[in-house]
């Protein structure tokens, strides 16, 4: 334990800034899981923009919950608003689990004396001037990156939880969304949407991958999706699976980790709703192209990460990668990888 963990008062008050996006979010989870059975008296606050404070709410390591409006930085009443509430919560400790500048100045705003963020490599824009505790991580997934900020407190090497909260209204709207579909007996889920282009997987390998479960594995599917361009994407997922797929209804991020708690597997690329299936612990089938598998996997040795190329360049040149690093993934890879994880989980075709 370090010196100044030590001088940490036996309460301490500690806030953890990671604005966005889902996924990364849902990977941030363990952080305060973590602060909480080390520090189990702490007041713990979390700074989040939207839609991540959806999945924020209720969770048991919080306290707080501190939801930023969009754009709130670009309005100085908005600013000047934040750092009042913050400085009246009288914080002894700022994580930026982002390392971004914008995380970096709600550590600021916050008025804590420690404001621990990310060294060497993650560490970017203006955070290593704003935060005043840099932690050089090692780890290669981001998950066990995200824990390694807590070295300044004393914690090295925890276990990972997540503790998604569950909700009751959600989990009602998912038993009934799966009664209607007839899906009782068991389903896949798969989400084709991504953040960016170079992370989609083509639509009609997913509706392959559904007609393969329904047909030789007896396993239905049910495809999310969020926003109309992911809507018209999981149509026709659903329009070549051969009848073996089923377009699930809008659904709410707390819905969609209800869903993802009864569902049998889940298939999607590197985005917010495969790290959310993963840490409701369901085994997910993560598809990589050009961001690196090891780092972004769905985390835990009983989920797959498929990656057949690798792509060395910036954010900015993998963003805008070619198809070719997905389309490199073949369906009959994937349906073995579905197979094997399927009968490993005992799931037996009708």
């Amino acid at each position: 334990m370090s010196s100044r963990s030590i001088c940490l008062p036996a309460a301490p008050r500690i806030l953890i800034v990671r604005l966005s996006a889902i996924g990364d979010v849902v990977q941030g989870m363990p952080i305060a899981c973590t602060l909480r059975d080390r520090f189990p008296d702490a007041f713990l606050a979390w700074a989040v923009g939207e839609p991540g404070a959806a999945l924020l709410q209720g969770h048991e390591a919080l306290d707080e919950l501190i939801a930023l409006p969009r754009r709130w930085l670009k309005s100085p009443a908005a600013v000047w608003r934040l750092r009042r509430r913050l400085r009246a919560m009288r914080f002894d400790v700022a994580i930026d689990a982002q390392g971004l500048t914008k995380a970096a100045l709600v550590g600021r705003l916050s008025g804590a004396k420690r404001r621990i963020g990310f060294g060497d490599p993650w560490g970017r824009e203006l955070s290593r001037w704003l935060n005043n505790e840099l932690v050089d991580t090692t780890a290669r997934h981001v998950v066990d990156r995200n824990l390694e900020l807590l070295r300044p407190l004393g914690i090295e090497s925890p276990g990972v939880r997540f503790q998604v909260p569950r909700h009751e209204s959600a989990r009602l709207a998912a038993e009934a969304m799966i009664r209607r579909a007839g899906l009782e007996a068991g389903f896949a889920m798969i989400n084709s949407g991504a953040g960016w282009p170079s992370k989609l997987w083509p639509n009609d390998r997913y509706a392959a991958v559904a007609a393969y479960l329904g047909s030789e594995l007896g396993l239905p599917t049910l495809i999310v999706w969020g926003g109309d361009d992911e809507r018209a994407a999981a149509e026709q997922i659903v329009g070549g699976a051969a009848g073996h797929a089923h377009l699930a209804p809008p659904t709410s991020l707390t819905e969609l980790a209800a869903l993802a708690r009864r569902a049998r597997l889940f298939l999607g690329s590197d985005t917010g709703p495969l790290h959310l299936a993963a840490a409701v612990a369901t085994p997910c089938i993560g598809l990589f192209g050009p961001w690196p598998a090891e780092r972004h996997g769905p985390y835990g040795p009983q989920h797959a990460a498929l990656q057949e190329m690798v792509f060395e360049g910036s954010t900015r040149q993998r963003r805008n990668a070619s198809p070719k690093y997905m389309e490199a993934i073949g369906v009959d890879l994937v349906c073995r990888t579905c197979r094997r994880i399927l009968r490993r989980e005992g799931w037996k075709a009708a």
